[in-house]
């Protein structure tokens, strides 16, 4: 096939990928912790629930204007059950819901549990005009005791976790200190749970912010001030800054990228025509992607400047090398191949998003190569003969031996920053999403020591079992109760009895004769928090899933119970899985800790297998892979130094060792290196680097950590590629000598 069709095959198949955006637009990059790890646990409460159960509640906090007290004044009470109800049924324009893309699923409010909890005693919050309507006569156990009813024990949790710590909870526990049956819970602020769906039951991306715009118009009708908060709604901050950081960095970096091109090539026409051709590439990808169904996350909006760095490679090897047609082309298969290589770990990588990002860093680096070879290749030649005007520009370098230990030298540099690099790896959570002084981590911080709810997180511990077995019953009981024992649950002690956070399966069995899963949950008042814990498909209940409340804070302890709870189910042969926020970050930092160096040495094995098929050269090839670990090894330690190192810092480490791949590859050639040969090497680093440093002013934790890595690693490779190449002419010089 002659060159000008395959030129224009390809660039018909761009132009129509890029035309898929209009039939299968990209939507919005969503970023929650599915978006960034794989939950099987969580992923099969969210299919099989029967009450929609999910952890991923949103959070909002509600003070009065003055401060005064949510519980005491009995008008506030009914005030708030008013704008309760109106959330609900839309009938008041103040505070009725607005959005009609995104519905309320669920709304938990302490007041609500608590009216249910009276009501199983026959009185009626809802109709009352004081507090003694409903207090007295007294509860003399109140909702705390040994004979309470199943509505009283999940008022008792409630006011635990949706009220602060260190109230008088009154007729919640009176056996607290200073606490009474006839008095109410005491604070002057409380916590909603609400649950958000899509309105046309699209199972895609909710977009939380209503919430907070509903928030905001409570708040200036009303006396009362409700603010959304919690770890998911930082989610959506960090998401908002992510979208800043992309119109900040992605538009000025194609003109800086520009710019230091033109000014380096002193060629204006080569810098717009690689430009042209990345907005082209970018746009296709987009388009092939979304019409395979890919769902872009916002982090995957980092790979667009690393596309872009990318890109720049071949313009500068085809039009300021001394190279041939035949030696560039083999010169950019070998380092597309090794970058691939070295990337391609991340693909297998338990963290969705590394799989994501590297997908799509994959996709535009091959495009790019085909767009440059295919397409570009003719034309960057010709605009080579019109800068070549000074032959001395492609001397040889002068041979030095002192050269000659530059190479060594430079591998010992970069091992003692991998020595001396702390060690450790932070656990993958929504702090890693926001920057250190952002003043909503310090509300996270102030809503984590005043509420359980908020310090705490759930554990996911689903069990597949049969509903209709009464073995299977009493064995999710067992469970239940070596769960409760476990030092890591939050459990309360009432001085009279302790209860564990742990919410499963009602132990009562109703009277029934040979119970089971399915016959109790006919009669058990499930848990506010979690509904009924059945698991079915088709109307069918294969499992149940337990809530188990854990210190929010401790990702040590988080750990520890994932393990031991793993280990329960391996020695008692139960199938099940354990998910949850927490235990699953800390599980994947621990697994990262442990083979982050297993990772690097891999990605050096898979770019020596691929650089010794392309050059039949055991020595050229072991040469790039051990450079390419040693830049590897040399930035995961910067890592640590600039920052902390992390599961989201190893996508930066895999596409370092790509870039240094990438630069060792074109330094290991046997070819003599020349003047113009190192202006192609230096000047595709230093127009790579500007987009990097650009990406390091980024707010957006992983976009700034990965510029500054990014950049490093650039520095590191064409540094050490000049130490090669000129080691390789100092030694061929010697060769030729004697």
């Amino acid at each position: 096939m002659s060159p000008e069709r395959i030129r224009l095959i390809i660039m018909a198949g761009l132009v129509i990928c890029s035309g898929l955006i209009v039939v299968n637009p990209v939507e919005s990059g969503v970023l929650n912790v599915e978006a960034i790890f794989d939950d099987p646990a969580d992923q099969r409460v969210e299919e099989e629930s029967i009450d929609d159960t999910s952890h991923s509640q949103l959070i909002l906090r509600i003070t009065h204007d003055d401060g005064a007290s949510l519980t005491g004044d009995f008008d506030l009470v009914q005030k708030l059950m008013q704008i309760e109800r109106e959330l609900l049924d839309g009938t008041n324009p103040d505070t009725s819901w607005d959005s009609s893309d995104v519905v309320i699923s669920r709304l938990i409010t302490p007041y609500g549990i608590w009216n249910d909890a009276f009501e199983s005693r026959n009185r009626s919050l809802e109709n009352a005009t004081k507090w003694s309507d409903v207090l007295l006569p007294s509860l003399d156990e109140g909702w705390c005791g040994n004979g309470i009813t199943d509505e009283e024990k999940n008022a008792f949790q409630s006011t635990l976790l949706m009220l602060p710590k260190d109230i008088n909870y009154g007729v919640a526990c009176p056996s607290f200190s200073g606490a009474s049956a006839t008095q109410a819970p005491d604070t002057d602020e409380l916590l909603w749970l609400v649950w958000l769906k899509n309105s046309d039951g699209n199972e895609g991306i909710v977009d939380w912010t209503n919430l907070v715009d509903w928030a905001e118009k409570v708040s200036e009708n009303s006396e009362f001030e409700f603010s959304a908060a919690g770890v998911n709604m930082l989610f959506a901050k960090s998401k908002a800054i992510a979208e800043d950081d992309l119109k900040f960095v992605l538009l000025p970096s194609f003109f800086i990228l520009a710019a230091v091109m033109a000014f380096i090539l002193r060629d204006i026409q080569v810098a717009a025509v690689t430009l042209g051709g990345i907005g082209l590439i970018v746009c296709a990808e987009a388009g092939l992607l979304s019409t395979f169904g890919f769902s872009f996350s916002i982090i995957d909006g980092i790979a667009m400047p690393i596309i872009l760095a990318v890109a720049v490679d071949g313009s500068f090897w085809y039009c300021k090398s001394s190279r041939s047609r035949d030696e560039v082309r083999h010169m950019l298969l070998m380092a597309m191949l090794t970058t691939l290589a070295a990337i391609s770990l991340a693909l297998f990588s338990p963290i969705k998003a590394q799989r994501s990002l590297a997908l799509v860093m994959a996709v535009g680096i091959i495009l790019n190569w085909m767009f440059t070879r295919f397409v570009l290749e003719d034309f960057f030649l010709k605009r080579r003969l019109v800068m070549e005007k000074e032959s001395n520009s492609s001397q040889l370098l002068s041979p030095n031996p002192n050269f000659s230990w530059s190479w060594p030298i430079a591998l010992l540099v970069l091992a003692s920053i991998t020595l001396v690099s702390p060690s450790g790896v932070e656990v993958f959570d929504v702090q890693q999403f926001l920057p250190e002084d952002d003043p909503s981590l310090d509300e996270l911080n102030d809503l984590q020591s005043q509420y359980v709810l908020a310090a705490s997180t759930v554990a996911w511990v689903v069990i597949d079992v049969d509903g209709d077995s009464v073995e299977d019953r009493d064995l999710v009981l067992e469970i239940q109760e070596q769960l409760g024992n476990h030092p890591g649950v939050i459990s309360f002690e009432t001085g009279i009895i302790s209860t564990p956070l742990v919410l499963g399966l009602a132990v009562d069995d109703f009277g029934l004769e040979n119970a089971t899963i399915d016959s109790v949950s006919e009669f058990d008042s499930a848990s506010s928090f979690v509904g009924d814990v059945r698991l079915q498909r088709d109307g069918v209940t294969t499992g149940v899933a337990i809530a188990v409340m854990i210190d929010g804070q401790n990702a040590d302890a988080a750990l520890g119970f994932y393990e031991d709870v793993e280990q329960l189910l391996q020695s008692e042969e139960i199938p099940g899985q354990i998910g949850g926020d927490l235990v699953i970050g800390a599980s994947l930092a621990k697994s990262f800790e442990d083979t982050r160096i297993t990772q690097i040495l891999a990605a050096g094995l898979a770019v020596f297998l691929v650089s010794f098929l392309v050059t039949n050269s055991t020595k050229r090839a072991l040469r790039i892979a051990i450079g390419t670990i040693a830049i590897g090894a040399s930035v995961d330690g910067m890592a640590s130094i600039v920052g902390d190192r992390g599961v989201n810092t190893a996508p930066a480490v895999l596409l370092g060792m790509g870039f240094a791949a990438d630069y060792l590859s074109h330094a290991s050639a046997e070819h003599p290196p020349t003047r113009k040969d190192t202006f192609a090497r230096w000047g595709a680093a230093i127009t790579s680097v500007s987009v990097f440093i650009l990406l390091s002013f980024a707010v957006f934790p992983p976009a700034k950590s990965t510029g500054q890595l990014l950049s490093l690693s650039i520095l590191f490779s064409v540094i050490l590629a000049t130490c090669l190449a000129t080691t390789n002419r100092h030694k061929s010089t010697v060769d030729g000598e004697e």
